[in-house]
């Protein structure tokens, strides 16, 4: 199970909470207020009330462990700022930041920050599914629990033929393209760009770097994620 914590749980960190625990991953939900704590704590499998910027109160709920930390806090930059230091300091495995403007983005980054939302470009729905699968960089919703999504393509089916990895037969779904980076010579200055492959063939290969576009089942595509990852 996917372990994730979101301290800061304003309109947009409690969205982002909720939609994490309705899609199964196991969520500590963090803030100051008590207030909003006690809203949330039956809905995640664990709230609770601290100050963020304190690092000894982060330790205490073994914060570490968690495969992501989303830092949500908007009213105040500076213990946004605050929280994140001391997050680079215990080494999360991955830190996500709340970001409302291009100064703070640019701050962030000097912090060595590289994943940022924005409330006014994200929606909580599609902001789980992105937090739950990295790898899954854009997808649009079908009826019928139906996706189309692109995915950097998993280690697993790297410098394998479609026929090998067996796309449709073992995880029921279809490949509809390819995104390929290629490097290519203009005015003697070399450029890469990235081409799409027109409709993949059976004997089609696939490498490193490659972007999928794929549709199919959510579930079907999650368990491809997983199974390849």
């Amino acid at each position: 199970m996917n372990k994730f914590a979101v301290i800061g749980l304003g309109r947009f960190g409690t969205r982002i909470a909720l939609s994490l625990a309705e899609k199964g991953a196991e969520v500590l939900a963090i803030d100051s207020s008590p207030e909003k704590v006690e809203t949330i704590k039956d809905d995640v499998a664990y709230a609770v009330c601290l100050d963020s910027t304190d690092l000894k109160a982060l330790q205490a709920h073994d914060i570490e462990k968690m495969d992501a930390v989303i830092v949500a806090i908007g009213e105040n930059f500076e213990a946004l700022l605050l929280t994140a230091a001391q997050l680079k300091e215990l080494k999360i495995k991955r830190l996500i930041t709340r970001s409302s403007s291009q100064t703070q983005t640019m701050i962030l980054k000097q912090m060595g920050i590289t994943e940022m939302l924005s409330p006014e470009a994200e929606v909580g729905l599609s902001l789980a599914q992105r937090l739950l699968n990295p790898d899954m960089l854009t997808f649009f919703d079908l009826p019928d629990g139906y996706q189309i999504v692109e995915i950097l393509a998993p280690h697993g089916i790297i410098n394998k033929s479609l026929t090998d990895i067996g796309l449709r037969e073992r995880y029921h779904l279809n490949l509809i393209t390819i995104k390929r980076e290629f490097e290519e010579i203009e005015k003697g200055e070399v450029l890469t760009r990235v081409h799409t492959i027109g409709v993949p063939k059976a004997n089609t290969t696939i490498f490193e770097g490659d972007l999928l576009i794929i549709m199919g089942k959510q579930s079907d595509i999650q368990q491809f994620i997983e199974i390849n990852r």
